[in-house]
């Protein structure tokens, strides 16, 4: 099951579970859309792998299977 981690690794945007502008690669590495396209081109500075848009759990699972809430940026 997707962690469906809160927050883009490069900029710290947040990316709550319904978000549509998250993306993340095989490792489940996530960045938001704007940082995705420039400046990493879509490819995971982290593991190389493609980026691609994450998907949304249904609203009615998010409270038996909730979102991580551990952030993965570092400033």
């Amino acid at each position: 099951m997707l962690e469906m981690r809160p927050d883009c690794e490069r900029c710290g945007a947040d990316l709550p579970p319904l978000a549509v502008n998250a993306t993340i690669c095989s490792f489940e590495c996530t960045f938001c859309t704007d940082c995705a396209r420039d400046p990493l081109a879509g490819n995971c500075p982290n593991c190389g792998g493609e980026l691609l848009p994450r998907p949304t759990r249904a609203e009615h699972l998010l409270e038996k299977y909730p979102a991580s809430t551990i952030r993965k940026f570092k400033p």
